[in-house]
């Protein structure tokens, strides 16, 4: 679909609009995890890689943190193992984690790389375990209903220590370090570890002003399915206890509000199925999504 131009003075306005946003993250980290939509539609993968070398290039320092869930089950497909699930976490034995690790680390993490390099951009794959980035250890998982049982989910880790320093050392050198989610353990093990958990601390440990979350969804929504732009911690953790806050969304809020208590000035769980979305929720007015203050 080709847009229609915008009059000269329309396109002033914008770009004088993103101006005090610029000056204002010039030089500060903006951990974005990508997933969702947005890394399946060609079209939005064209225009993420292209709002993260623009925010390079304005003087930011995007850190992107990926997903792959969808990939992965279409990679364990190919090869004819059926993925095995226990209270929606994936049962990661030995040879599904050579899976997550050639999905994540060879094709989604080059691919993006390969993308933003492609609109000018000087991107690096890491995963946990370069430069000892990411330290986990093995989850077990509890019983919903039973606290006394628990489940051997195979490779899922838990992280423990994230060690920032290859990463400080990339954006020092005008690189966009690009991570995908897989930690190692001191058995010398790899785990796989939530997209979003990684991200959160991730931006906890490096400090970053903004953690910005791409969803499926238009943000947090009320019980009526109605937006909530500006959220407080406090008002969180009453959307938790009445239970407007659940499923798939659970892991993804609990990071953002673990990331925004610890000194991550704003987290935004924004709509990744609008083209532009980041450039949107980061420089303009308007944003696209709900942004969680930290206090």
């Amino acid at each position: 679909m080709d847009r229609a131009p915008l009059p000269p003075e329309l396109k002033a306005d914008i770009l004088s609009e993103a101006l005090p946003y610029i000056r204002r993250f010039h030089g500060k980290t903006i951990v974005v995890k990508y997933g969702g939509n947005a890394m399946i539609d060609e079209k939005l993968q064209q225009s993420f890689a292209h709002d993260v070398v623009l925010l390079k290039l304005v003087g930011m320092n995007p850190v992107v943190v990926h997903g792959g869930g969808p990939q992965i089950d279409e990679a364990l497909e190919r090869i004819g193992k059926k993925s095995e699930f226990i209270q929606g976490m994936r049962v990661t034995d030995a040879e599904t984690m050579e899976v997550v690790e050639w999905v994540l680390a060879g094709e989604v993490q080059q691919d993006l790389v390969m993308m933003i390099n492609g609109f000018g951009g000087q991107a690096v794959g890491l995963t946990g375990k370069d430069g000892g980035l990411i330290r986990a250890r093995k989850i077990k998982m509890q019983d919903k209903d039973d606290p006394t049982k628990f489940y051997d989910i195979g490779q899922v880790g838990a992280i423990e220590k994230i060690n920032p320093a290859v990463v400080k050392a990339l954006q020092d050198d005008a690189f966009i370090p690009v991570i995908s989610p897989i930690g190692y353990g001191e058995d010398g093990m790899s785990y796989n570890i939530n997209a979003d958990v990684v991200a959160g601390k991730i931006a906890e440990v490096l400090k970053a002003e903004k953690l910005v979350m791409l969803t499926n969804t238009p943000g947090v929504l009320d019980k009526d399915g109605k937006l909530l732009t500006g959220l407080s911690a406090r008002q969180i953790d009453e959307l938790f206890a009445d239970g407007t806050i659940s499923g798939g969304m659970l892991p993804k809020i609990a990071s953002a509000l673990e990331a925004a208590k610890s000194g991550v000035n704003s987290v935004h769980i924004i709509d990744g199925r609008v083209d532009h979305c980041l450039l949107l929720e980061i420089l303009t007015d308007q944003g696209v999504g709900t942004m969680i203050k930290s206090h």
